[in-house]
Formats: C-alpha cells, sequence, structure tokens
C-alpha cells in the first residue's frame, strides 16, 4: 500500500466532506476511520480511483454517525441524499484546510497538531511520538483544536501569514519518533505552494530547503552539535541547494520582499561559500538589516550582531550585541534578553581575544541552554578556553 498516496489524499478528502455540509471535527473522524479501512483493505484489493474511495467510505462513516447522533432530525434529509460512488469532484479546497487548521483561534501547538492531523494524514499516534508526548495528551489536544474551528465557515478567507509560521513551526521540530517532521513540513509546503501564488510561501519552500540541506552534518555520530562553521559542506545537499536558490531567485525576482525570503537569502549565502572564510558576511549583513526593518525581532538583531562581529570585527558586534541588551525590556528582569545572548557574547569576546571573559560566559550560557546538545557544546567551549587560559 502506497502511504505516502494516502497522506497527500488526505486533505482534499476532508475538504470534500466539509464543502458537502459536514461539520470540521466530525469530517475529520470520518476521514480517519476511512484510512484505517483502506489500510486494511488496498493492499489486497486497491481501488482504481483512491480519492473516490476515500470520499465515499469517509461520507458513509459521517453518515453512520450522524444517524446515531442527537441531532439526526437535522441530518436525515442530507442522509437521504448520498451522493453515488463514483470519480471525486474536481474541486480542491486544499487550501482553506490549511487556513482553517491555522486558525488565530488556535494556539500555535493546537495548529500544529491539527495541521499535522488534518492536512499531513498523520496519525495521533504518530504526532504524539514526534512531540514526546503521551497519545491520550495529543488525542485531547487535536479534539480541542477540532471543537475550536468547529463553528468556523470553511470559505472564510484565511491568513497565508499565520499559515507559513504554523508550518515553520513544524519544520523546526526536526525528526522524532518514526516521523521526519522538517521533511513533511517541506511536503506540505511544497503542497501550499502549488495552491496559493505567494512570494512568501516560495521564500518559506527555498529556506526550508537550504537549511534541510545541511541536516547530515549538524551532529557528530555521538549526537554533539556541530556548529556552521565546523560543518563538513561536501557533505550538505547540493540538489536541495540549488533548487532552494532557484525558488528563492523567483521570489525575489517579484519584488514583494518578506522575512521568509530575507532568511532564505541569508542561507543561500551561507550554501554558497565553500569554506566558511569565503562567507559574504557583509552581503548578510545587509539582509539582516533588511530583516530587522521587516520583523525588528529580538532574534534578528542578536544574529544581526553576529554578522557585524564578523563583517566589521568583534568589538562591533559586541557594542551592537549592548544596544541591543540596553533596548530589550527582558534584560532588566533576566539579565540577558534571550536565549543564546550569552553564548554570543562569549564567542564575540573569544574572538576579540578576551578568553577569560569568554569562558567565564560559556560556562553561563551552558546553564542557560535549552537542550541537552547546545549545553554541551558549551560546556565543551568554556572548558576548551580554560584549559588555554592555563597552558
Amino acid at each position: 500500500m502506497n502511504e505516502a498516496l494516502i497522506r497527500s489524499l488526505t486533505p482534499s478528502v476532508l475538504a470534500v466532506l466539509v464543502r458537502r455540509g459536514a461539520d470540521f471535527a466530525a469530517a475529520e473522524d470520518a476521514v480517519q476511520d476511512a484510512l484505517v479501512e483502506a489500510v486494511r483493505g488496498w493492499p489486497a484489493d486497491p481501488p482504481r480511483d483512491a480519492k473516490g474511495w476515500l470520499v465515499t467510505v469517509a461520507w458513509r462513516r459521517f453518515l453512520d454517525a450522524s444517524r446515531s447522533d442527537a441531532a439526526r432530525r437535522r441530518r436525515e434529509d442530507r442522509a437521504e441524499e448520498e451522493p453515488a460512488p463514483g470519480p471525486a469532484p474536481a474541486v480542491d479546497d486544499t487550501l482553506q484546510l490549511y487556513f482553517l487548521c491555522a486558525h488565530p483561534s488556535l494556539t500555535p501547538s493546537s495548529a500544529v497538531a491539527l495541521t499535522l492531523r488534518a492536512v499531513g494524514g498523520l496519525t495521533t499516534r504518530q504526532i504524539a511520538e514526534a512531540y514526546l508526548v503521551p497519545e491520550a495528551t495529543m488525542a485531547q489536544r487535536i479534539s480541542r483544536a477540532k471543537r475550536t474551528v468547529s463553528d468556523v465557515r470553511f470559505d472564510q478567507p484565511g491568513d497565508v501569514a499565520t499559515v507559513l509560521r504554523v508550518l515553520y513551526l513544524v519544520f523546526n521540530e526536526g525528526y522524532s519518533g518514526d516521523v521526519d517532521l522538517s521533511a513533511e513540513a517541506i511536503r506540505l509546503t511544497r503542497q501550499l505552494a502549488a495552491r496559493v501564488d505567494h512570494p512568501e510561501v516560495a521564500g518559506l519552500l527555498a529556506l526550508m530547503l537550504l537549511h534541510h540541506a545541511r541536516r547530515a552534518t549538524r551532529a557528530a555520530p555521538d549526537g554533539s552539535l556541530v556548529p556552521l562553521a565546523e560543518q563538513d559542506r561536501g557533505r550538505w545537499d547540493t540538489a536541495s541547494i540549488a533548487e532552494g536558490v532557484v525558488i528563492l531567485q523567483a521570489a525575489l525576482a517579484r519584488d514583494r520582499l518578506g522575512e521568509f525570503q530575507a532568511q532564505a537569502a541569508i542561507a543561500a549565502l551561507h550554501a554558497d561559500a565553500a569554506t566558511v572564510e569565503e562567507t559574504d558576511w557583509v552581503q548578510i549583513l545587509e539582509w539582516y538589516d533588511e530583516l530587522v526593518r521587516l520583523t525588528d525581532s529580538p532574534v534578528v538583531r542578536l544574529n544581526r550582531a553576529v554578522a557585524v562581529g564578523e563583517a566589521d570585527g568583534p568589538r562591533a558586534g559586541l557594542a551592537a550585541l549592548a544596544e541591543l541588551t540596553d533596548s530589550s525590556p527582558a534584560s532588566s528582569k533576566r539579565g540577558s534578553p534571550m536565549p543564546r545572548h550569552t553564548a554570543v557574547a562569549a564567542y564575540l569576546h573569544e574572538r576579540d581575544g578576551d578568553v577569560a571573559t569568554a569562558a567565564r560566559l560559556y560556562a553561563e550560557a551552558a546553564h542557560q541552554a535549552l537542550n541537552l546538545a547546545e549545553r554541551d557544546y558549551l560546556t565543551r567551549q568554556a572548558a576548551r578556553l580554560n584549559t588555554l587560559r592555563r597552558g
């Protein structure tokens, strides 16, 4: 059985049921029942029209559930007008499904889970394993999300920017369980790009491809973190890089710059450098200036400080970092405006030759690290510099 085919058909089948009048939550349950039946029956007897088969079975499951529901009398007429089996309609409402699953009324975590379930076709178990939570917990999260959007009109205009943020959240989760969420995010973004002509959709797809191209080199065999400057560039996926650059160039040519296009441009410049020494930091800094203009995000300003340090020298980078700290309301509350701030300060002090300060800051950054891989890497940097000082 072709699992990829079933998953690719899931959103369009769900959209057909909703378009026929099924509420979203009941339609999604019916589609999942149809998928289970497909898994059981297709290997021995595959249908000629896979989508039509799924639509027919899912609609019948929905009607069966409706008849036993308290609202049977409201839906009786619909049950008597069951469409005859046959080819599924050509109308594709998948884009509306993206908008529904990324509705502003949902929390980011709920939008991600609902997108993976309804658009991605993943099972609740797969999503739970990917996010390292019990299946029952994820089932409750998805159920709440479905209830939240159950009264949203299916043809209501959606917000592409919200959908892109949800897909980027999925991408950044990486790999866990038996689902590669980064690859799944790329697949879903390709699917979205085929349905909406928007330069930021293309920008996000390019960004994902360019980042994913470096995936095999981000960790050592023992699982330890390998920073960009130390990665084996000969192992980067050149086909993904080439595809990402082509998509990005076409998006930029439309002269409607957005944050994902700017981020992709920075990733492309890193990918274009055969060695870390050949990195065009001046141009990268220019793109960070564009990102600051577009978003004014503290995280962007932090990354810009690194680019300043590489393009104009470590002291200039430290000055940019000091401006960020002074202007951030969080700096007075936590001593550091955001994760990685202390690590960036340590790196720039080391570049400036202040080994003692850098070692101390690396140790502090290790205590602030958000995951084990980062903590171990920063601890090793502090130990390396302390050994250098003693030597």
